[in-house]
Parts: structure tokens; sequence; C-alpha cells
């Protein structure tokens, strides 16, 4: 389960917040609350979150309900965005349009970049894990976005067709017969499972 941090007041004000360590907001903390309550039924193996501090403090309240302990990976940063972080998508666009057509800053992290280094985490955790396991890995919008286009085998064209995550929403990978699946993306409720002879 790949879980995009709460709200924080970057968010709120449409600031590029990259790994500027910005804290959950009010808001923010309330929605972590809410979703820790909805994923403890779950029953998660294991937690793993971002060591920047929107995302760890969203892991929180789901580790003191499972009593699970969160391991911190750097490795699951939000994308570095240089010179952008703090600007607001209306001056990164007047001050960066070429950059911002393709969204990458220009002294900060590729969408490549981004894309292998959460990947190749998001499958270093998967690993970790036994089968039939439940990971909530604890990251942001952009990193899980594009980490998961990676594990799912999506070509660089064609990213963006997953949508982004909203704030403390989830989407959920799965690995069956040695293929990666999108089961569900950008949701607030619990998964329920799939019946029917769709392998």
């Amino acid at each position: 389960m790949l879980w995009r941090h709460g709200q924080t007041i970057w968010n709120a004000e449409s600031r590029f917040q990259g790994q500027t360590d910005i804290p959950l907001d009010e808001t923010g903390e309330a929605q972590a609350e809410h979703a820790a309550r909805r994923l403890a039924t779950l029953r998660p193996d294991a937690i793993v979150s971002s060591d920047l501090i929107r995302a760890a403090s969203t892991a929180a309240p789901l580790a003191r309900l499972t009593g699970l302990t969160v391991r911190l990976d750097k490795d699951l940063r939000e994308r570095s965005g240089g010179s952008w972080e703090g600007l607001t998508d209306k001056e990164i666009a007047e001050r960066y349009p070429v950059e911002r057509a393709t969204w990458n800053p220009p002294d900060g992290e590729s969408t490549t970049a981004v894309a292998d280094r959460v990947g190749a985490t998001l499958r270093r955790i998967a690993d970790s894990l036994s089968d039939d396991s439940l990971a909530v890995v604890v990251s942001h919008g952009a990193a899980l976005r594009l980490g998961m286009a990676r594990l799912l085998g999506l070509s660089e064209e064609v990213f963006g067709v997953l949508g982004p995550l909203s704030n403390c929403s989830w989407s959920v990978v799965g690995l069956r017969y040695s293929r990666w699946r999108l089961l569900e993306h950008n949701a607030g409720s619990l998964p329920e499972p799939v019946l029917g002879d769709d392998r």
C-alpha cells in the first residue's frame, strides 16, 4: 500500500515542497489520524516511511494503532526540486516555462532519476517481506507515482497515465504471477477483494 502524506501548509498554498522538510498542518494531522484508523484494520506487517517529517508524521498514528515500528528510508523522499522548492506553481511556470513543460526542475532531480530511485526502493521493501504480507509505504505524491510507474513497467512516455495522489490517499500494488499490478489508485477507502475469473 503506497500512502501519500497528509496536507501541509505548502500543499494548501500550491507550493513545490520537494525535499524541504515541511510539517503537516492541522488538516494533515486529522487526515493521518482518520486514514490510520482505516488502514489499521488491514493489519499491516510493516510500515516504511520517507524520513521527511510530513511522511513520518503521517505514519505515526498507524504505528501507534498497530504497534509496529516505522522504518525510515531516505530513498522514499520526494523529488528534489532544487530552486523550485518553495515556489508556487504559477511562479514556476513564469520563471521556468521550458522546464515546467516537462516537469523537470533545472537543478533538481529528473523524472527518470526519481522513478529509478523509488521504484528500486519499493522492490527492495517488497523483497524484504514474506509472501502474503502487507507493507504500508508512506511517501510523497510524485515519488510514489513515479516509483509505482517504474515498478509496473510503464514507459516514461506514459508515466502521466497515473494521475496524482491526493493528500493522505493511497494506491495498492500487488505481485501476482511474477507481475506487478495496480489494484487501486488514489483511494481513500479500504480496498475490496476482486471477485471473479480474471487473473
